[in-house]
């Protein structure tokens, strides 16, 4: 009988193109400490290499106090081709306790209920670890679905409920109907995981031919509502604390943000060492020049 950890398992280990491998192992050498890389997000789902790759890696250690992860943008020249990686660095400690919800933050859980490989580890016990910390998000995500989600309804419905009230309870940008371009990739996946992950918790349900009913006590609905609530109060507070200090502390973020007009402006924008040392005071010139650029006189 499959499990929630074969599911997990089987996930972690998909095969990953050799760019992403190369730079896996590039981010593991040069970040201390490093026990773990995982990489997720659409250039997972779609093995391109376009746009950014997304990277976790995860450092040994104690929990991190205070703000976490820490974000960087870095550049590789591989193979003739410059390959792009955002990378988000935090303990694995505080990674699973996160996955597991025992934080108010919301975005490991949420995000790792989705794809990620294990594309980089140190040794066979931190693989059964991140697995495990994977195992919990999708525990958590499913045991909030539960919840948030309808009475009854299909696999798909819980997590479009689920997802939605995420992405409201986070400061994010995403554009309604984000939960189905996710859902959408892999359908059987997210099928398959929900119930799986509620059995995995404890959560008893009913499967009349894919219509889904959880088994949750009035007492625990409520408890996990409230639970809901207080991460939804939190969530926004949380997310422009780390904008705040992302401003001050995201290396590369000069290097990350031209990349970023340039891709969706068209304007080019010179990267000098004033505009790298100093991105925030950079900015205000960069978007006169970007404005000037696609404003100025036309050619009659």
């Amino acid at each position: 009988m499959i499990t929630l950890g074969d599911v997990v398992r089987r996930q972690l280990h998909v095969p990953t193109i050799p760019a992403v491998r190369d730079v896996s192992a590039i981010l593991a050498e040069s970040a201390p400490g490093t026990v773990a890389v995982l990489f997720y997000g659409s250039n997972l789902r779609t093995g391109a290499t376009e746009g950014v790759l997304d990277f976790y890696v995860l450092t040994a250690g104690p929990p991190e106090r205070g703000m976490w992860p820490t974000v960087s943008y870095r550049e590789f020249d591989l193979r003739g081709e410059t390959l792009r990686a955002k990378i988000a660095t935090m303990r694995l400690a505080t990674f699973a306790k996160a996955a597991a919800a025992r934080t108010l933050d919301t975005t490991i859980w949420t995000r790792f209920v989705q794809p990620s490989a294990l594309v980089w580890v140190r040794d066979p016990e931190t693989a059964t670890q991140v697995a495990e910390a994977i195992a919990d998000a999708a525990k958590s995500a499913a045991r909030f679905a539960a919840a948030l989600g309808p009475e009854t309804g299909t696999a798909d419905e819980y997590w479009r409920a689920l997802f939605r009230q995420t992405y409201a309870a986070e400061l994010r940008v995403e554009r309604k109907g984000r939960e189905g371009q996710i859902l959408g990739f892999d359908p059987a996946r997210y099928a398959e995981l929900l119930p799986l992950a509620w059995t995995a918790d404890g959560i008893a349900f009913r499967d009349e031919a894919g219509v889904l009913k959880p088994d949750l006590a009035p007492a625990r609905r409520r408890a996990l509502l409230q639970a809901w609530a207080h991460r939804r109060r939190a969530g926004k507070p949380i997310n422009v604390a780390r904008l705040v200090r992302a401003a001050f502390t995201f290396e590369g973020a000069a290097r990350y943000g031209i990349w970023k007009v340039e891709r969706h402006t068209g304007v080019a924008v010179p990267l000098t060492p004033w505009r790298e040392k100093h991105p925030i005071l950079a900015a205000p010139g960069v978007f006169w020049r970007v404005w000037r650029a696609r404003t100025g006189p036309k050619a009659v």
